[in-house]
């Protein structure tokens, strides 16, 4: 068995050997390495410290490692149900391996496997159940400090948190994600390029990674035609329309620029930012996006758990000066106590021997005085101990002023975040209303041919109908400028909720730094950063188009509801025609640009 291992390993590692040296370490008596040395020490020496970085196939090491192991760690069945594939599990195996904590046996902590499965539900357009996966890590103490690779697998295929989703689906997601984290894939779709000799447009399938941009002939990529390599001296710039082509931006490296076009504005903004990431990871040295990610997660953590070890360091010593407080009283009462009952013996004393020496009375009296000194002592030491805790409650008390504070500084900005998940799901609603009335434009449209062939034989009929016309063409331009006013309103009202957000995130900032000022006192060489918590805006400029789309729908409803307007369209110069497709096509404009 071991024989077998090691020669694939060799073979999948790309390690130079000879099959008659193998058999001679695995044979049969005491004198090979296997058998004096055992197979760890054989593997570290004799394979692992031979294998070179970049001189073989991660992936096929990968397949291999999943091979030896998922065929007896693995169950896809166990639960009775199998959400995902074997070749989804497999990708979702080295997910794991890629997140999990640098130490053995590996684990992934409950914070990467909520962003492991947020990533795989925001690829399918849908929402993690958050409370319920805090539910199931919550179940048993072990997993709350983290998962192993197949309880994580047994936990997708429970179908806990992607019931009622198709195979097909979850494994286009689960691709993407592989893709993205493990293939270092930054974007890639369908783009048009400008050839180089021929200067002709070809559509092509572009896939950007750190170090390269390389595009296909199709998403397969089954046939690359070529690759351009990215370094710290490459740069992307937008380009104006021309050559027919629109959105175009164009890639500068120190040999050749590169003219792209992408379908949409959208897409170029998206395309160009990426690739200035590229080119930002390069000039600093970065291999990997999702590593540097991964690290500064961690650093994150780590500090979280720095900020809690100190809190319960404080509560702690607050607790230590409330016990040494309360020792204090209890010592102070026992000296009253010892002082009362030594004046009780004194009173007796002096009763019952009166006529004693007077050197046992001096000796007395100077115990007397000691004690008393002692007890000022005492004293003075307890009025230091409750000055001492008058300001530790003061500290309390202004922690938890701060603490309120930064609550609904919170609840300020969950507020903000709700109001822009409304107004995202309102933009969605109407681009959808928008594409409906934009279909029944276009059969009003043909309806309008039909009518202008039979205005030809109706030429006299219809004169009366072309001035009616042309009061709808007045009233259509009116409606239209009413559309452009609510459009511009509905800007202003995006831009407020955008402050509004932005405030939120300022008073967040404010009372965090107020926060960790109060939770770790200044002293000498003590300097401290603060994490400070944003989002980013969304656009105004779709909701305004969104907006824009809608007044046109409603207007077109009103056109198609009038039969008398509608039956003016029949014009025999062809002229109502003309007029009525200008604004058509402004309205389109407006829509696609605004």
């Amino acid at each position: 068995m071991n024989r077998v291992l090691s020669h694939n390993l060799y073979t999948v590692l790309c390690i130079p050997h000879d099959p008659v040296a193998l058999e001679e370490h695995f044979r049969d008596d005491d004198d090979g390495p296997v058998s004096s040395q055992g197979y760890m020490p054989y593997l570290n020496k004799y394979i692992l410290d031979k294998v070179e970085e970049g001189a073989f196939v991660k992936e096929s090491f990968d397949e291999l490692c999943w091979t030896l192991t998922a065929k007896k760690n693995y169950k896809a069945n166990r639960n009775g149900n199998s959400v995902i594939s074997h070749e989804d599990a497999f990708k979702l195996w080295c997910l794991f391996n890629f997140l999990s904590e640098d130490k053995y046996p590996l684990v992934m902590v409950p914070d990467e496997v909520e962003y492991l499965l947020k990533k795989i539900c925001m690829a399918m357009n849908i929402e993690l159940n958050s409370g319920e996966l805090e539910d199931y890590l919550s179940q048993e103490a072990q997993q709350q400090s983290g998962l192993t690779v197949w309880q994580f697998l047994d936990l997708v295929n429970s179908g806990r948190f992607l019931r009622g989703i198709e195979q097909e689906a979850i494994s286009m997601a689960v691709e993407e994600v592989y893709q993205e984290i493990i293939g270092d894939v930054l974007k890639q779709g369908y783009l048009w390029k400008k050839g180089n000799l021929r200067r002709n447009w070809s559509e092509r399938w572009f896939t950007l990674k750190p170090s390269n941009l390389s595009y296909y002939v199709s998403e397969e990529r089954k046939e690359k035609k070529g690759s351009i390599s990215l370094d710290r001296n490459s740069c992307v710039e937008i380009l104006p329309d021309r050559d027919g082509k629109r959105c175009m931006f164009c890639v500068k490296t120190a040999s050749r620029t590169y003219e792209m076009s992408a379908s949409d504005t959208r897409q170029r903004q998206e395309w160009t930012l990426a690739i200035q990431m590229a080119i930002r990871l390069q000039a600093e040295g970065k291999k990997s996006l999702h590593k540097d990610l991964k690290q500064k997660r961690r650093e994150q953590r780590e500090q979280r758990e720095r900020k809690k070890a100190a809190k319960e360091e404080e509560m702690q010593r607050l607790k230590q000066l409330q016990e040494e407080k309360e020792r204090k009283l209890q010592e102070l009462e026992l000296l009253k106590e010892a002082q009362r009952q030594a004046e009780l013996l004194l009173q007796e004393e002096e009763q019952r021997r009166k006529q004693q020496h007077e050197e046992m009375q001096r000796t007395l009296e100077i115990q007397l005085q000691e004690a008393e000194q002692a007890r000022a002592s005492m004293q003075a030491e307890m009025v230091l101990k409750e000055a001492e805790a008058e300001r530790q409650r003061k500290r309390i008390t202004e922690l938890e002023e701060m603490q309120q504070r930064l609550q609904d500084a919170l609840q300020q900005e969950v507020k903000a975040r709700q109001d822009e998940e409304s107004v995202r799901y309102a933009q969605a609603r109407l681009l959808t209303e928008e594409e409906e009335k934009m279909k029944q434009l276009m059969k009003l449209k043909e309806e309008q041919e039909e009518y202008i062939i039979k205005a030809q034989h109706e030429k006299l009929v219809l004169k009366q109908e072309m001035e009616n016309k042309s009061k709808f063409l007045e009233e259509a331009q009116k409606q239209l400028e009413e559309v452009r006013v609510n459009r511009e309103r509905m800007d202003q009202d995006v831009m407020l909720a955008h402050r509004k957000l932005q405030q939120a995130s300022t008073n967040v900032k404010h009372w965090n730094v107020q926060m960790n000022r109060l939770m770790h006192p200044i002293a000498p060489g003590d300097k401290r950063t603060m994490l400070s918590s944003g989002f980013c805006g969304f656009q105004p400029a779709l909701l305004s188009r969104r907006d824009s789309s809608l007044k046109l729908k409603q207007s077109l409803e009103k056109k198609k509801s009038d039969p008398v307007k509608n039956g003016s369209k029949e014009n025999v110069n062809g002229e109502t025609e003309k007029q009525l497709q200008t604004p058509d096509k402004d309205n389109l404009s407006t829509g696609t640009l605004g």
